[in-house]
């Protein structure tokens, strides 16, 4: 049983090991874009990491960038174990973060309101 509140502070710690991955160009793999890690969702027993990540871009450059990083998860659980001291190994998943695009569609939905009514 896991402290309450440990899978939150070790998926922090996650994904501060996954950015800093990216950020020294450590993933060689040439589909791999400019991606953000926006969070890392743990599994109570600390087994399993779900590392959400966003990018701009199309559609085949966003599928791109999932082969790519589905082709690193290997590499990725590695470099995390190394970095993050835990007695298990945890599986890393690789999910498309939707929210930003959401949020930058409502952005643009009510800055179009706010235009046409004057505010």
């Amino acid at each position: 049983m896991s402290v309450p509140g440990r899978p939150e502070r070790v998926g922090a710690e996650i994904q501060a090991a996954v950015g800093e991955l990216l950020a020294r160009g450590e993933l060689r793999d040439p589909r791999i874009g400019y991606i953000t890690i926006t969070g890392v969702k743990m599994s109570p027993d600390l087994r399993v990491a779900r590392v959400y990540w966003s990018s701009m871009g199309t559609e085949a450059e966003r599928k791109e960038t999932q082969a790519g990083l589905d082709a690193a998860k290997g590499f990725v659980r590695r470099e995390v174990t190394a970095r993050v001291k835990l007695r298990v190994s945890p599986e890393v998943f690789f999910v498309f973060d939707k929210s930003v695009g959401e949020g930058d569609k409502i952005d643009r939905l009510l800055r179009e309101v706010k235009t046409k009514e004057g505010w």
